[in-house]
């Protein structure tokens, strides 16, 4: 191969620093426009923002409806408590609630939406969180099983614009453009109800045989690998709550599951249960204004399969009334006051 002359490499160092410099200009203008756009209306960039998100899933649209300053109660949890209408809430306790449940998450990404709505709401009016089975984890590091925008609720800027940088956040960006040029927008809900039933209906959850027949599964008798302790789940919980201040109610509830999904007394299964809500009971007492709610308990309403889609979703029903014990308990908190230290 014939070596290249002076004047020949001159020009492909020339070209070479050219488009080096030509990609860096288009990503600079790009994280430019991303950032001035603010794909999910994080609140970073107020100069386009429309008081809203385009509709969408819960994990992209929490960024705004997190940092809603109508809501001064918020929800946490996942699809487990997903059914708890947010509207409903707020009529029995009189304080606007928001649901930021996000199907298919863990602790990790609960406490960093509860994280983000702290920073958003310093002083809010009441919280509701939601710990069930994947609370119970021993993997300190409280993995995520579906992905999940981190990067959406960090308070690292590096963080957030490398987020921006994903395809699919750039088709975010161009998709918000368009829908800021229209007239007439259609908007996510801003307090975040979601109704889960016409989907399962749909999936055949209601009468499928099979999925039936594995809703009637019973529970076996030893626990899940990687949950029988410890429940680091619980210490991070705990530090959460320190900077929730010492008037704001705090209701952590366990939520309901279809009874033969429940572990039978006595089980090595039903012990690492019950150690691990001791733990999240523990890390909640450390907040004077608090209670708990144990629906993960045998139960009449449990008993009952066309309460239930499945061994952890269960319908309108018996979402009305455990909404309406939350309420319950809520009211009580709200008229606790803490004791002067």
């Amino acid at each position: 191969m014939k070596p290249l002359d002076l004047a020949e490499s001159r020009t492909w160092r020339r070209f070479a620093a050219g488009f080096a410099l030509t990609a860096a200009g288009l990503l600079a203008g790009y994280l430019a426009l991303a950032a001035l756009v603010d794909p999910y209306d994080s609140g970073r960039s107020r100069l386009l923002s429309a008081g809203g998100v385009r509709p969408q899933g819960p994990r992209t649209a929490a960024a705004s409806r997190g940092r809603d300053p109508a809501f001064t109660g918020a929800i946490i949890g996942n699809s487990h408590i997903q059914l708890i209408e947010p509207g409903r809430l707020s009529a029995s306790t009189g304080v606007p609630f928001v649901q930021l449940a996000v199907p298919a998450t863990g602790p990790g990404e609960q406490f960093l939406l509860l994280d983000w709505y702290l920073r958003h709401h310093p002083n809010p009016a009441a919280l509701v969180v939601a710990a069930d089975a994947y609370w119970c984890t021993d993997d300190p590091a409280l993995p995520n099983a579906k992905p999940f925008p981190f990067w959406l609720f960090s308070d690292s800027v590096p963080a957030y614009l490398r987020g921006l940088m994903r395809f699919s956040v750039a088709q975010e960006v161009a998709g918000r453009i368009g829908w800021l040029l229209r007239g007439r927008r259609a908007y996510a809900r801003a307090d975040g109800w979601w109704d889960y039933e016409p989907d399962y209906l749909r999936q055949g959850y209601a009468d499928d045989p099979r999925l039936v027949a594995d809703r009637d599964k019973p529970a076996p008798d030893a626990p899940d690998p990687g949950r029988a302790g410890p429940f680091p789940a619980a210490e991070r919980f705990a530090a959460l709550l320190a900077r929730v201040p010492a008037a704001t109610p705090v209701l952590l509830v366990f939520p309901p599951v279809y009874a033969p999904g429940l572990p039978r007394p006595g089980t090595p299964r039903a012990a690492a249960e019950e150690a691990c809500k001791d733990a999240v009971r523990a890390a909640l007492g450390t907040h004077p204004v608090s209670a708990v709610l144990d629906w993960r308990r045998d139960r009449p309403e449990l008993h009952d399969s066309a309460q239930f889609f499945d061994q952890t979703h269960y319908r309108h029903p018996l979402a009305h009334q455990l909404t309406d014990a939350i309420g319950a308990s809520l009211r009580r908190l709200l008229q606790w006051k803490p004791r002067p230290e």
